[in-house]
């Protein structure tokens, strides 16, 4: 099992920091530094820099957003990154949910699983470098009856193939991305729980495509907090906020795949609990209504022996690469959880 450090959004006030925290991982021989994109920082710009200041480590989208940008123009940015980074690109893509799609991009949610698959069947043809012409139910190409023609790719990728993930929670978007991607972006993932509620629906997408799960990157992003194993509930507690913001107030009441999840997963009456807290106003109920065993087993807590006995619970579940999201006060904390989660793996006898 490999690492990765999840930067999250750019412009929270630990820029600088970020930077410095994508360097000491690819000093330690992280294999992977995501950037995410909701309607702030875009990813891409955010990737190019990370990427200019680094050697080895890879650079990927967690996510771009699908309804942000057309296929060809993904298409062009990710031959663009990869030729920029040396190969090192990977390209993560996702759907985002309803508030965004229509209220940012005024790109209508509906019918998510078919705009992937078409979406994707777009960017991988651009970047062969073949004629772009497509005839779906969302994108037509060249536009019919205008002065369009096909036309394709002007620059040569660095690979022709660059790693394509998608970010999936629910069953049918699982299936689908085990279909049609390289790799899953997950999260919220509990070990214990994997199975049942990811790894068993990327299977079956991968047996219609007629592969295994051999060389399918499961990615999942974890919340890193180190410190005394007596100290776990304190070191839980400051992901309360994070886990209330997802399970209680991403997308819509009818539409929050993370709350759905967190049904899946047991926790049915808390997260109808967290949902309608958080959508009344009452954030800090909806943070102490989160269980410590939901953010316990969807975090990574404690000491690196903890950690590491966590690490080889997820690997055993089917997790390929474990993405980190190390929690700190300070630069020197957020570096000293990255290290810790070097030692973790070789403790857990995975690196």
């Amino acid at each position: 099992m490999q690492l990765g450090i999840n930067l999250g959004y750019w412009g929270a006030g630990m820029d600088a920091d970020n930077l410095a925290v994508a360097q000491e991982a690819d000093r330690l021989g992280y294999a992977v530094c995501w950037a995410a994109e909701a309607y702030g920082s875009d990813a891409a710009t955010v990737l190019s820099w990370v990427a200019a200041q680094t050697e080895r480590i890879d650079v990927g989208s967690a996510i771009f957003q699908i309804p942000a940008r057309q296929p060809a123009m993904t298409a062009m940015t990710a031959a663009t990154l990869d030729s920029l980074s040396g190969g090192r690109f990977r390209l993560g893509l996702g759907v985002s949910g309803p508030q965004v799609s229509e209220g940012w991009y005024g790109v209508k949610f509906d019918k998510p699983l078919a705009r992937t698959r078409e979406y994707v069947e777009i960017v991988r043809k651009a970047m062969t470098r073949e004629r772009l012409s497509y005839d779906g139910q969302h994108w037509t190409l060249p536009l019919p009856g205008g002065p369009g023609k096909p036309i394709k790719l002007t620059v040569h990728p660095q690979r022709e193939h660059i790693p394509l993930y998608i970010a999936a929670i629910g069953p049918k978007n699982l299936e689908q991305t085990g279909e049609i991607a390289d790799g899953a972006l997950l999260i919220f993932p509990s070990a214990e729980h994997l199975e049942d509620t990811t790894i068993k629906y990327l299977r079956a997408g991968r047996e219609k495509a007629g592969e295994t799960l051999d060389g399918f990157d499961v990615c999942p992003t974890l919340p890193l907090a180190v410190g005394d194993d007596k100290d776990v509930a304190t070191l839980a507690d400051t992901f309360r906020p994070y886990t209330a913001l997802y399970v209680g107030g991403m997308g819509s009441p009818k539409q929050n795949f993370y709350n759905q999840l967190a049904q899946r997963m047991g926790y049915e009456k808390e997260a109808a609990e967290i949902q309608t807290k958080y959508l009344s106003g009452d954030k800090q109920g909806a943070a102490a209504a989160v269980p410590h065993d939901l953010i316990d087993k969807t975090t990574l807590l404690g000491s690196v022996d903890r950690i590491a006995d966590r690490m080889k619970a997820y690997a055993a579940a089917g997790v390929t690469t474990l993405s980190l999201a190390p929690a700190g006060f300070t630069l020197d904390e957020r570096l000293a959880s990255l290290r810790a989660g070097t030692e973790a793996l070789e403790r857990a006898g995975l690196a």
